[in-house]
This record gives structure tokens, C-alpha cells and sequence, in this order.
């Protein structure tokens, strides 16, 4: 049987502007997660934003990185100076209910505009931080700042150490920790302004060795 003909192009990311780079990259890692970062400044003033340069890195410790661009003139994103003013910060789990709210904490307010209230996003007080939490996420973490990784002048990647976990009582089993993922119903960011949700799913289990062994 004639092997199959795979025709890539290549792209030397030293030859690509950095939108370039953007461009190829938001539109290859698909689809990504998105992170909705609720935080307090040093006066307890809220704020929230979309980030999805986000994932979780591992469980033990229980570590999640997002990725801040801040803004051209060097000053930081609200979330990205609250978070060093105050090393806590809470990440949602957005589902499709979620989405046009997440869109309205996504526009570039100024600090002084609370984007959970011009969302009608409600809250309570967080559990084991300040940061306050939406109720009509479908799953928070509530994080204290790990380290933060300086990029480059306008760039960063925060870390966070996860102290406790909420998600909402129809999609998990308390038991056996199981989770609901049709019921958590995320969404992902693709390219451009495209999401997508993953309510078409399928399994495929890593076999054995042994297993693997029986099948050639």
C-alpha cells in the first residue's frame, strides 16, 4: 500500500512578525480554554477579564499559568497589577450561558468601570480569597500567585497555585469526584473570533503494552 502524501508549510518563526506568529498559533492550538480572571485591587475594587492563554500545568502541586499581554506603554493589564498587589485571583470556566458576558468583561474599560456589574454577572465573596466569585460559572478556582514568569516588556505568565475548587452541583458527583462534561458545557477559543463547545466528544483509551502487543 502506498504511503500516505502529507504537504505542510513550514514557517520560521524568526522570519514572522509577532502577528504573524499570533495568527499561526491561535489558529493551530485549538481549542483553548478560557480563563474569566476575577480580582480586587489594593482597595478592594473588582475586576474581571478573558484570558485563553490559559491551562492547568499539573496536579501536585495544582498549577495553572495565563498568559497577560499588557499594554503597549508598559503599564499592566488591571488583572496582571492586581494580582501583584495582592497575590490572589480566581479563574471561571466559561459555558456557552457564559459567553456574551464573557465578551462584555473582554472590552477594554478603564479601571474605574466594574466589568461584572456592566455584565450582570453576580457574585459572592470568595472562600479562601478576595476575589470575588460569578455564581453562573459553571466551574472557579480560586488561586494565590505562584510566580510570575516577566516575558518580555509588555508580556507575562502568571502561575497560580489552586486552593480550592468549586463546580456546580448538577455537573459533579461529590463521591466520586466525577465530572459532568456535557453538563459543564465549556467553551474553547479558536482562531479570529470563533469559539466552539465541546459537546461532541469521543473516548480512546491508551492501551497497554501488553494490549498493543495482542493487536498487531
Amino acid at each position: 500500500m502506498k504511503a500516505p502524501s502529507y504537504d505542510h508549510v513550514h514557517f520560521d518563526c524568526a522570519d514572522l512578525t509577532a502577528r504573524e506568529r499570533y495568527k499561526l498559533l491561535i489558529g493551530t492550538v485549538i481549542p483553548r480554554p478560557i480563563a474569566l480572571v476575577t480580582t480586587v485591587d489594593h482597595t478592594g475594587r473588582p475586576n474581571a477579564g478573558p484570558f485563553s492563554f490559559f491551562n492547568v500545568l499539573t496536579h501536585d502541586p495544582a498549577i495553572v499559568a495565563i498568559g497577560v499581554e499588557n499594554h503597549e506603554d508598559r503599564q499592566f493589564k488591571d488583572t496582571a497589577r492586581n494580582i501583584r498587589d495582592t497575590g490572589e485571583f480566581t479563574i471561571h470556566i466559561c459555558d456557552t450561558a457564559l459567553a456574551a458576558q464573557m465578551e462584555i468583561c473582554a472590552i477594554k474599560f478603564g479601571p474605574e468601570v466594574d466589568e461584572l456589574h456592566a455584565a450582570g454577572l453576580d457574585t459572592v465573596p470568595g472562600r479562601l480569597v478576595r476575589s470575588p466569585r460569578i455564581l453562573a460559572a459553571p466551574a472557579a478556582l480560586e488561586c494565590k500567585r505562584y510566580m510570575t514568569l516577566q516575558i518580555s516588556n509588555a508580556r507575562e505568565i502568571i502561575l497560580g497555585e489552586v486552593l480550592g475548587i468549586h463546580v456546580r452541583g448538577d455537573a459533579v458527583d461529590p463521591h466520586n469526584l466525577h465530572i459532568d462534561q456535557y453538563k459543564m458545557d465549556a467553551i474553547g477559543r479558536l482562531g479570529g473570533h470563533s469559539y466552539t463547545r465541546i459537546q461532541d466528544q469521543f473516548e480512546v483509551r491508551t492501551l497497554s503494552p501488553e494490549e498493543f502487543a495482542r493487536q498487531q
